[in-house]
């Protein structure tokens, strides 16, 4: 199984490197009936395929997943079908790896069926208890590691709340919670872990981000349009084609003789005016399909008599775009975020560039579940989060800036804060659709 990924994702990965073209036009959305059969088709791949290559290269025989309706353990939000908004009443999951010829059972200790991938095994009827019943199941089943989704280092593998995680103590008894151990690399692994089903798509959600940014910049009058503005057109834009969003847009200006960015997320103004001569950047993304994007491009709005952005500026972007090089290049296979933040850094500051990295996993959450590489205020290294290693199959926002000092505007530094999503294949890192090379041009 996971050879066969490994095989897919380095086709996969050699036509996904192309510079993003705009066409001005969104790629077709689907209904929400066509995106529920869809995201059905993949949940069940997902479930036959990546669970037991999981929990085999984890060595874990038996993977308990417990939530209540509208307090969800993030893995188990990710398991319910199209259809299925939320838990119902409580739902837990088992997966019980039965060797070579039963496979991963899956069981719904709960009083519904979940859809037709985890058949019910609680008759409420014959036995009300519903913790009895699941202590009863896996003393029966007998496994030898319980993992349980507790993590002191990934919220999202940490789903398992106070409360159920006494109660459920207390139904396995002695002898089965001697067996109980973390379910950390199961649920960050599921998370992180892209299926080929899933990468038919993600560039296609990339090419929906891209396009719509464009629109938005292109909406832009200078000297009418503020950022705040601009920020909730973008927001009606992805309501208008019926997307999601996992954050609010942010758009921020830098322009000659102001005040250098800080760098600091909590430091932009609001309601700026947009004027000729800024560097316009936008911070985006949207949810669509279960996957998430995240994008980070500029704009320049040209002066009086200009036809392009000033050459300073452009070198800044053309040493982002550097920086990104030197970022992917050091994704190495089973390396830590840590390693690659410190190698990034290092080589980078060899070549005379000032880096700051705060590169993401990305999938079914914006700030996903997988290696972190740096936080814009952790360059040293992120502790737990940063020592996770980097697996195949794995998509990231390769997030980050170079500070540039801009001929033309009297050495001023301007930050080219640049992000763009990517697939890691197990060899090479590969951007899903393109990368900005070229200022977006207002006029």
């Amino acid at each position: 199984m996971i050879g066969s990924l490994v095989l897919w994702s380095c086709l996969f990965a050699t036509a996904v490197n192309v510079k993003a073209a705009p066409s001005g036009e969104v790629p077709e959305i689907l209904s929400m009936q066509e995106r529920a059969r869809l995201r059905d088709r993949w949940l069940a791949d997902r479930l036959d395929t990546v669970v037991p290559m999981l929990m085999r290269r984890e060595g874990i025989d038996c993977w308990v997943l417990v939530a209540r309706e509208y307090n969800e353990d993030p893995v188990v939000e990710t398991m319910l079908p199209a259809t299925w908004l939320a838990a119902r009443r409580r739902t837990i999951l088992v997966f019980h790896d039965g060797g070579s010829e039963r496979g991963v059972q899956r069981y719904a200790v709960a009083r519904y069926a979940v859809g037709d991938l985890f058949p019910r095994a609680w008759d409420k009827e014959q036995q009300p208890d519903q913790w009895k019943c699941l202590g009863d199941l896996l003393r029966e089943l007998s496994p030898e590691r319980i993992a349980l989704n507790v993590s002191p280092d990934f919220a999202l593998a940490d789903g398992l709340s106070h409360g159920e995680h006494g109660q459920l103590q207390a139904a396995l008894g002695p002898e089965l919670r001697k067996r109980i151990v973390s379910g950390e690399g199961l649920a960050v692994g599921w998370l992180e872990m892209r299926t080929p089903m899933e990468l038919e798509f993600f560039p296609t959600i990339c090419r929906i981000a891209h396009e719509i940014i464009t629109e938005g910049f292109a909406w832009v009058t200078p000297g009418q349009t503020t950022t705040t503005d601009l920020e909730w057109w973008y927001r009606e834009r992805v309501v208008e084609l019926k997307l999601g969003t996992w954050f609010h847009p942010s758009v921020s200006v830098q322009r000659h003789e102001a005040h250098e960015h800080s760098g600091s997320f909590a430091s932009r103004p609001e309601g700026e005016l947009i004027r000729r001569g800024d560097l316009v950047h936008l911070d985006f993304g949207i949810t669509y399909l279960g996957l998430n994007t995240d994008t980070q491009q500029h704009a320049y709005v040209l002066r009086e008599g200009e036809e392009n952005a000033p050459e300073g500026l452009r070198k800044g972007l053309e040493i982002g775009n550097r920086l990104q090089d030197i970022l992917m290049a050091n994704f190495v296979l089973g390396r830590s975020g840590n390693r690659i933040l410190r190698a990034t850094i290092e080589e980078a500051r060899s070549e005379g560039i000032d880096p700051t990295i705060y590169t993401h996993p990305l999938g079914f959450h914006g700030h996903g579940a997988g290696p972190t590489i740096g936080l814009w205020d952790q360059q040293g290294g992120v502790a737990g989060r940063g020592d996770y290693p980097l697996h195949a199959s794995t998509a990231y926002s390769i997030e980050l800036n170079a500070a540039v000092p801009v001929d033309g505007w009297s050495g001023q530094v301007v930050r080219i804060m640049l992000e763009e999503d990517a697939f890691f294949d197990g060899k090479k890192t590969r951007f899903l659709d393109g990368r900005q090379t070229e200022f977006f041009l207002i006029r």
